[in-house]
């Protein structure tokens, strides 16, 4: 979205942006809402909205600033867990990881028993005794989200978490990367990763057209005499060309 339309979106009435509110919460199922999801709507009228929605039964307020959408299950509405909420307050970013990882990406349909992250802090939140979590991940990964996390850890793990075929899974990845300036963010980040990362994320985005420009520094990080275990993306056509064994 340009300048002009998030000023242009700012200058809206109350009544519109609650509309917008709404409609984006109804249409993003289970997940948490806070006011950064809406930085393009007046923090103010947001704020009134989700306070609103709350009120109505449509969100469960966890904490200050922060809602959780359920989900209908046979035993009633879902409800947040401990370990997510505090994936989403921590001061140093919680990056879904693992099995978590897999689910949030859409490549597995099961829950993990115990939630599992990574972070680029030294230890992982005190209050998140539920979940297992990975600590001093690189802090390029700081301005990354959650999706962008995951996915840069479901490469570390060589794609085990998913439960979609080899091809089936590096399509779906490549599609992922496809999407707007996604492989840029995560070529920069990536930089930090280990080789093997690199050379499988390098991979996918050359399949999914990426410029030159971001795969470049991709390719000239890597010693050109190492090969790389690709885990389940050894399906990628060109996974020869960026060193896979």
């Amino acid at each position: 979205m340009s300048k002009a339309e998030q000023r242009r979106g700012r200058g809206r009435s109350p009544h519109s942006v609650a509309t917008r509110v709404y409609d984006r919460v109804r249409d993003g199922g289970e997940r948490y809402w806070s006011l950064s999801d809406f930085s393009d709507l007046s923090a103010t009228a947001v704020a009134h909205a989700l306070s609103r929605l709350a009120g109505a039964g449509e969100l469960q307020r966890v904490r200050k600033g922060l809602y959780y959408r359920s989900k209908p299950t046979a035993i009633g509405p879902s409800g947040p867990s401990g370990s997510a909420v505090m994936a989403k307050t921590a001061r140093a970013p919680l990056h879904p990881s693992g099995l978590t990882a897999g689910t949030v990406l859409g490549l597995s349909t099961q829950n993990p028993r115990r939630a599992e992250f990574a972070t680029s802090g030294v230890t992982g939140p005190f209050a998140l005794g539920d979940a297992t979590v990975h600590t001093r991940r690189p802090s390029s990964r700081a301005s990354l989200d959650a999706s962008d996390g995951a996915l840069l850890e479901l490469l570390r793990d060589r794609a085990r978490y998913s439960d979609l075929s080899p091809e089936e899974t590096a399509d779906r990845l490549v599609r992922m990367l496809a999407n707007g300036k996604r492989f840029e963010r995560l070529a920069k980040a990536a930089l930090d990763e280990p080789p093997r990362v690199r050379a499988m994320l390098g991979a996918l985005g050359e399949r999914a057209h990426a410029p030159a420009k971001a795969l470049q520094p991709l390719r000239a990080s890597l010693n050109p005499l190492t090969k790389f275990d690709f885990g389940v993306l050894r399906a990628l056509p060109n996974g020869k060309d960026w060193q896979a064994r």
